[in-house]
C-alpha cells in the first residue's frame, strides 16, 4: 500500500463488539521487520523464575522495563526494580497497578553507582537472579570529553562493582544486557560496554566464584529511547525533514518484547563466561526506514523525482564515533544453541587482579582530569579500540 501515499492503520481484532470498541492503531515499525518473530521457547523458561528474587538494574528503561514486565508473569517470589530516574521508576510502578502480585514488587529509587547502596540491597534480599540493564547509551553524548568520566563511572565502574557485590553474595546468575557497539568500538559508549563485559568475565573465571557470569549482545531496539525511530516520527509529525547520517547507513533492529524475551531465555541457558548474540535478521538501511515511515504516514518522499513531496530527506554526515554499520562478534565463531534465534560464543577474557589494578590506575587518572592517560589505560585493555577518534 506504500504507493498509493495513504495512511495505514489497523483495526483491532471483533473492533464492532461493544466490549472492544478501540481505536484504530497506527502501524507501528516493528511490522516492517521483514521476518517471522519467534513464539519463546517454554522448556527454557518454564520454573525458570518460580520463586525466586529478581533484581533488574535500569529497570525503567525501554529493555529493562520490558524483562521487567516478562519476569513478573513468570511467578518470581520478589522482584526488584533499581533505577535512577524517578519518573522512569513511576511509568514502570503505574504500568503494573494491574498486576495480582504488586506486593511482591520494590521500586528502588537507587543508583547503581551508590556500592554502599547495592552492597546492602543484595546482602538484605538473598537475590537469585541479576539483569544488569543500567548503562548510559548515547552514543554522540558520551562522545564528549565532558562526559567521559560518567560514561566510564556508569558503564564500567558500576557493572565492575555489582560483580564483585554478586560474587560476594553467591548470586545464582548475573546477565549483562551489553551492546553490538561493544564490538572493535569506534565510540566511546562501545568501550564502555566492552569494559563491562570483560568485567564479567574477568569474575566468571576468578577464584572461589559460585556465580553464572554471562552476556547478551544485540543491536539496535525499535522505539528504544533515543533511537531513530521516535526521532523520525517527530520529524515526520514537524513537517520534516528527516535527517539521515548518510545513505549507505544501516543497523540492526529488533522489537522490545522480542529482544528482552530472548535474554531471559539466554540466561536460562547460560554456563558462565559466555556471549550470547541474537540473530536479528538481515540489517535494514536507516534511508529506507526512512521512506517507509514517510510512505505510512500518508506522506511522499520529497526529492528530484518527486519535486512536489511532502517530506524531504537530507543527510547530516556521520557522527564522531558512528560506524556504517554494526557487528556482533569480535573474534572466532559462533556456535548454535537449542534456540534457533540464539547464538553463543567465548571470546578472550583478562584476569581480575589484571583488570583491578587497570581500573585504579583509570581512577587514579580520571580523578587527576589525566585524560590522554585514561584513554591509554582503556586501549591497553582493549587494544582494538581506536581512541584517537574521541580525542579528535
Amino acid at each position: 500500500l506504500e504507493r498509493f501515499e495513504v495512511q495505514v492503520k489497523t483495526i483491532p481484532y471483533n473492533y464492532g463488539a461493544l466490549e472492544t470498541k478501540l481505536s484504530i492503531e497506527d502501524v507501528s515499525v516493528s511490522d516492517l521487520i521483514d521476518r517471522k518473530i519467534k513464539i519463546p521457547d517454554k522448556t527454557l523458561l518454564d520454573n525458570s523464575f518460580h520463586d525466586k528474587n529478581v533484581l533488574i538494574t535500569g529497570a525503567g528503561g525501554s529493555i529493562g522495563s520490558e524483562i521487567s514486565k516478562q519476569i513478573a508473569n513468570l511467578r518470581p517470589a520478589n522482584l526488584f526494580f533499581v533505577d535512577s530516574s524517578e519518573f522512569n521508576l513511576f511509568k514502570l510502578k503505574e504500568s503494573f497497578q494491574s498486576y495480582k502480585n504488586l506486593e511482591s514488587m520494590n521500586f528502588i529509587l537507587k543508583d547503581v553507582q551508590d556500592v554502599l547502596e547495592m552492597e546492602k540491597l543484595l546482602s538484605k534480599n538473598n537475590i537469585d537472579y541479576i539483569y544488569h540493564a543500567s548503562a548510559y547509551k548515547h552514543v554522540p553524548l558520551l562522545q564528549s570529553k565532558e562526559n567521559f568520566s560518567s560514561a566510564i563511572e556508569n558503564n564500567f565502574f558500576a557493572t565492575y562493582d555489582l560483580c564483585s557485590i554478586a560474587k560476594k553474595n553467591n548470586v545464582k546468575s548475573f546477565i549483562l544486557i551489553s551492546s553490538d557497539k561493544a564490538v572493535n568500538p569506534a565510540n566511546l559508549m562501545g568501550a564502555t560496554k566492552r569494559l563491562a563485559e570483560l568485567s564479567l568475565q574477568a569474575f566468571q573465571d576468578s577464584k572461589d566464584n559460585k556465580t553464572v557470569f554471562s552476556m547478551v549482545r544485540f543491536g539496535n531496539v525499535l522505539n528504544s529511547s533515543g533511537s531513530v525511530v521516535p526521532l523520525f516520527w517527530e520529524q515526520i509529525s514537524n513537517g520534516g525533514p528527516v535527517t539521515v547520517t548518510h545513505e549507505d547507513v544501516n543497523r540492526f533492529f529488533m522489537t522490545i518484547k522480542e529482544a528482552a524475551s530472548l535474554v531471559l531465555q539466554s540466561g536460562a541457558m547460560a554456563k558462565g563466561g559466555e556471549v550470547f548474540l541474537l540473530d536479528m535478521g538481515d540489517p535494514i538501511k536507516i534511508i529506507d526506514l526512512a521512506k517507509q515511515m514517510i510512505n505510512l504516514s500518508g506522506l511522499s518522499v520529497k526529492d528530484k523525482k518527486n519535486k512536489n513531496g511532502d517530506i524531504e530527506i537530507i543527510f547530516t554526515g556521520l557522527r564522531e564515533g558512528e560506524k556504517l554499520f554494526e557487528e556482533l562478534l569480535i573474534e572466532g565463531k559462533s556456535q548454535i544453541t537449542v534456540h534457533p534465534r540464539i547464538l553463543k560464543a567465548r571470546e578472550g577474557s583478562i584476569s581480575e587482579d589484571k583488570l583491578f589494578l587497570k581500573i585504579d590506575m583509570l581512577k587514579k587518572f580520571i580523578s587527576l582530569r589525566n585524560l590522554e592517560n585514561a584513554l591509554k589505560i582503556i586501549k591497553e585493555i582493549i587494544p582494538e579500540w581506536n581512541y584517537k577518534n574521541f580525542i579528535n
